[in-house]
């Protein structure tokens, strides 16, 4: 069982940040999905399908921390496996946010194939959890999109064992995830995301 209170507290927080992100454009329509850890075992996910601007309390569901429905006949996001992976990875995760921005969708397509994003030298970098310095490097990584969800779950968390600094990925044509301690760090760190995202793709139309 889990505690209703808690999970009252996680769905708002994620209604909250589907009204801000559909705001800023970057979780058009039904596309997004979004979490908020409940307990060790339990997080409050987005139900497949909903339109993220315009979502209430029925439009989130829990489920267990392999992707198992609690107390609902709803069906969550098929990404739903790529939120617990991070649950399970990171118990300090609190929050995760997967959108669908122009600026994240474009430069994910534009990277060379294999090579992550990299980031260097911005003052933003700092807006992420545990950097402090603008001379750190952010690494990226791009991830090839795919309908075999459970492979990239995998893909990624191997990925994030042995990169567990990282607040972030990119899935190419796709859209961004990332993740925080609270749903704050977490919408905090998609607007750092999408600043330098827009700051790569106007450094890349200046130099050709």
């Amino acid at each position: 069982m889990f505690d209703v209170t808690r999970y009252a507290i996680a769905a708002q927080s994620i209604i909250d940040a589907g009204r801000f992100l559909y705001g800023q454009g970057w979780s058009p329509a039904t596309s997004s999905n979004y979490s908020a850890r409940i307990d060790d075992e339990h997080i409050a996910v987005t139900v497949s399908g909903r339109h993220k601007g315009q979502l209430v309390a029925g439009d989130v569901m829990v489920v267990d921390l392999s992707g198992n429905p609690i107390q609902s006949n709803a069906r969550s996001s098929a990404e739903t496996r790529l939120h617990t992976v991070l649950y399970q990875t990171f118990p300090d995760v609190g929050a995760v946010l997967h959108t669908h921005s122009v600026k994240a969708t474009v430069l994910s397509r534009l990277l060379p194939a294999g090579e992550p994003l990299k980031l260097q030298g911005y003052e933003l970098q700092k807006a992420f959890s545990g950097v402090d310095t603008h001379e750190s490097q952010l690494t990226v990584p791009v991830f090839d999109n795919t309908q075999d969800i459970p492979a990239l779950a995998d893909q990624t968390r191997d990925w994030f064992r042995q990169h567990p600094e990282q607040p972030g990925y990119l899935i190419r044509g796709h859209g961004l995830y990332t993740w925080g301690r609270t749903m704050s760090d977490c919408l905090r760190h998609v607007e750092a995301f999408e600043f330098l995202f827009e700051c790569e793709l106007e450094t890349m139309r200046v130099r050709r």
